[in-house]
């Protein structure tokens, strides 16, 4: 497996619509290995998910860590997830503000609007059709995600940029809520 360079915001890649994969190429070698060395560079970085754009490939894939990776107990031999031409519907009005970060943003982290709860369907890497709900850090995940297929960074979301801050300081002054 390979680690792959990671986009930051600036490049052209991040803001693009990224193309689908067609459903028969799913299950290709191409395809797998390129799956395999997205998730192994997310292990590498430490991220909680990466989608295809952030390593200048503009396609429709992402892989995620199962479980909100901040609580003491979660599962760290769970697979990770990955979903291919992703679609998102909310299933709320309600948003919740939290803090995100992001590999293609280095060093930064702001507080986010995001829905609460969402219907996601994708394939996934075997080319199964999934059509979940989710909700919570999941949901938070999953749109922050798709996001990059669709050209839009975190910080495009952010509605009060006084929350932007560069990460020493977030962990020297703590979380202002």
């Amino acid at each position: 497996m390979m680690i792959l360079k990671v986009a930051r915001m600036g490049h052209p890649v991040l803001r693009q619509m990224a193309e689908p994969v067609p459903p028969d190429q799913i299950t290709s070698p191409d395809i797998q290995t390129f799956i395999d060395n997205l998730i192994e560079t997310m292990h590498e970085y430490d991220g909680a998910g990466l989608a295809a754009p952030q390593v200048h490939v503009s396609k429709q894939i992402v892989v995620i860590e199962p479980g909100d990776r901040r609580q003491p107990f979660s599962d760290p031999d769970a697979e990770t997830i990955v979903y291919i031409n992703p679609e998102i519907t909310p299933l709320t009005e309600e948003m919740d503000e939290d803090w995100e970060g992001c590999l293609s943003v280095p060093g930064l982290r702001g507080r986010v609007p995001r829905y609460t709860k969402i219907r996601f369907r994708a394939y996934d890497r075997h080319g199964q059709r999934l059509d979940l709900i989710a909700e919570g850090f999941a949901a938070r995940v999953i749109q922050h995600e798709c996001d990059h297929l669709w050209g839009k960074l975190y910080i495009d979301r952010i509605r009060d940029t006084t929350s932007l801050t560069f990460i020493e300081e977030f962990m020297k002054y703590g979380i202002q809520e």
